[in-house]
């Protein structure tokens, strides 16, 4: 708990040093650097006469239609509204007091509705504090700072979803602070440090109290200066950089005491566990190529847990490790191509219950309006390899189309 306090303590106090800083209305700009998401303009604006409260609304749609064959099941058809979502903010009084409310509707965002369970409505509830440019303090609900990819929206990815190691071992919303200066320059060295303090159990928990909590941390660094148009928060050179740019990013995350399967995700554990997750990722785009690649990792001591009335009931952290490798290039006609390869690696301690895989993707996806309103087309196949020698192949085929404002 020592560590709870001091880290607070810090929050605490590098709120009360930026106060003392001059701001400038001019620069909060409403880039919520918590809540990155692909933004084509403002969405629907509304400021009261008096300025004193802005209110912006948006909303984005992706509609799926996919041919799923797998070895052990039947060829099917699957379709379905993969994301509906409903984004409002803006400020309160003051351009330095911002809000960020996101709400989803679709059934694979909110889920299946359990006796004793939240609905999974709010994804974002977070309010900010900038007192200039460079500093950013936030208290709610909402995405860690993780993974590149895990981070941006995923209205802004070129594949119609995030790589099979975002699915597994990325981080995810949660409840608390964060504290992040931001130092991004054009044509310099820049960087940026994120911060936060969390519960550790994920968006919408109600359940009891605990000792448990989430520390993370991330380091950003741009050795050729800042993206075109937030060009980091989004994937693929849609804005064909003139020069090369680079983004090199790590992230340590330590939830104690976690009490679900992938930390912020998943099944019950039947006992607590500690887990640290490590990322790291890179981009770099130029005229019109985009390179992404990535790093992730979790570990946990003891990752089985056993369920007390009945031994043979267990479940466990999914701890392992992978890597993405992702390509890209955009043609003059707005016509982009992609590649993907991804590698996920389970710890032996958890081999004899779930396999190794191998994912290749490739893509092709039209933009008509950026990432805003964009159709996308993907072939993906998965690789698994069992620890008894048996291997399984599966692949899908997707059509969707994204659009929002």
């Amino acid at each position: 708990m020592n560590k709870f306090f001091s880290l607070l303590f810090f929050l605490i106090s590098l709120f009360s040093i930026a106060q003392d800083i001059k701001f400038s209305t001019k620069d909060n700009d409403l880039k919520l650097a918590t809540l990155p998401y692909y933004n084509y303009g403002r969405g629907l604006g509304l400021t009261s006469p008096d300025s004193i409260f802005q209110l912006n609304i948006r909303f984005r749609m992706q509609n799926r239609l996919g041919y799923l064959n797998h070895e052990d099941q039947e060829d099917a058809f699957d379709g379905q509204i993969r994301r509906l979502r409903l984004r409002f903010d803006g400020y309160v009084g003051n351009p330095k007091f911002l809000y960020a409310i996101q709400l989803s509707f679709a059934p694979g965002d909110v889920g299946e509705i359990e006796e004793g369970e939240n609905i999974n409505i709010i994804r974002d509830a977070v309010m900010f504090y900038r007192p200039n440019k460079h500093w950013s303090f936030a208290f709610g609900q909402t995405k860690l700072p993780g993974n590149r990819q895990r981070v941006n929206s995923s209205g802004a990815l070129q594949l119609t979803d995030r790589s099979i190691n975002n699915a597994r071992f990325n981080i995810d919303r949660d409840f608390g602070f964060q504290a992040y200066f931001l130092n991004e320059k054009k044509d310099k060295f820049s960087y940026n440090i994120k911060t936060a303090i969390s519960t550790g159990n994920g968006r919408n928990v109600t359940k009891s109290p605990d000792d448990g909590f989430a520390l993370t941390g991330r380091l950003e660094f741009f050795p050729l200066g800042s993206f075109a148009k937030d060009g980091t928060n989004f994937e693929g050179d849609i804005a064909r950089e003139q020069k090369i740019k680079m983004l090199l990013g790590g992230t340590f995350h330590r939830n104690v005491k976690a009490r679900q399967t992938q930390g912020q995700l998943g099944s019950d554990l039947f006992e607590k566990r500690t887990m640290e997750s490590f990322f790291v990722d890179a981009m770099l785009k130029y005229n019109g190529w985009a390179l992404m690649s990535s790093y992730m990792n979790r570990t946990a001591e003891n990752p089985l847990t056993f369920n007390p009335e009945d031994v043979t009931d267990f479940r466990f952290v999914y701890v392992g490790e992978g890597f993405d490798y992702q390509l890209s290039y955009i043609f003059p006609t707005n016509y982009e191509i992609i590649g993907r390869f991804s590698t996920q690696k389970v710890n032996e301690s958890i081999q004899n219950f779930t396999p190794d895989t191998k994912q290749y993707s490739v893509g092709v996806t039209k933009y008509f309006w950026e990432h805003a309103f964009k159709i996308q087309s993907e072939f993906t196949l998965d690789d698994l390899s069992y620890f008894d020698g048996s291997s399984k192949t599966n692949w899908y085929i997707r059509f969707q189309v994204e659009i929002g404002i």
